[in-house]
């Protein structure tokens, strides 16, 4: 399995009712053999420029576990672009030693609070 982040900009008018179009979204990663580790929904914000002349759009941003090999995530991709939900996505892997480094930097931080809490106990 290869992590991806995935970003959509669901259409305005779905914002009431968000929930079909992000279960199709959720469907089209379970297709391609993905899960869904992460959702965050970043709320609805204007565009820089008019999207199917749109000038709003809701922010998602998902991340992903999808099967190795780039037929998983093309497969994904063709099916949002086609999809009347979504405005636009974009589709990127995880730069695996970005994960590395934020690994790293959480077990610092848990090491230096550990740390202050035994000095505090002292």
């Amino acid at each position: 399995m290869r992590q991806y982040e995935l970003t959509v900009l669901v259409h305005p008018d779905l914002e009431m009712n968000m929930q079909p179009a992000l279960d199709k979204l959720a469907k089209a990663v379970e297709k391609v053999g993905g899960k869904i580790t992460k959702e965050v929904n970043e709320g609805k914000k204007r565009l820089a420029y008019k999207i199917a002349k749109q000038d709003f759009a809701v922010y998602y941003y998902y991340e992903l576990d999808l099967p190795d090999g780039k037929k998983s995530a093309k497969k994904l991709s063709d099916t949002l672009d086609i999809a009347d939900e979504f405005l636009r996505h974009l589709l990127v892997t995880v730069d695996e030693n970005r994960l590395k480094m934020e690994a790293k930097r959480k077990a610092q931080n848990a090491d230096e609070a550990k740390e202050a809490s035994d000095e505090k106990a002292e």
